[in-house]
């Protein structure tokens, strides 16, 4: 058997027979993906974003419907912080420098931020 699997198969250690007819068992062995680490993004709380952009911003980059973002934005406001959702570094670097990006275009200091899960 000749393949591009051939390096995924590994001869069974026991082996009887003379040199030109080995017998034994072969198996299989699949690598194991890890799973990527997640980060949360997050929400910093601010004396001087509208309520309703922050809103807004979780409704556009987030795609939460108006009452999740709503309740995010009360969290944000009553705790200081709050999570706008969960994603691969690189997802979630994008959402990062979008909302920043976008909240400084309008003129706004709203902070985005990612943590390690």
């Amino acid at each position: 058997m000749t393949s591009s699997t051939d390096h995924l198969l590994a001869r069974d250690p026991v082996m009887t027979g003379d040199d030109d007819h080995q017998t034994g068992l072969l198996t299989a062995t699949r690598p194991k993906t890890a799973r990527p680490p997640m980060y949360r993004v997050l929400l910093l709380n601010d004396d001087y974003t509208p309520m309703e952009f922050v809103v807004h911003v979780l409704e556009r980059f987030f795609h939460k419907n108006r009452e999740e973002a709503t309740q995010i934005m009360l969290h944000v406001h009553q705790k200081g912080i709050g999570i706008c959702g969960v994603y691969t570094y690189e997802v979630a670097e994008t959402k990062v420098t979008q909302v920043v990006d976008f909240a400084r275009r309008h003129q706004h200091p709203l902070q985005c931020t990612m943590e390690k899960e």
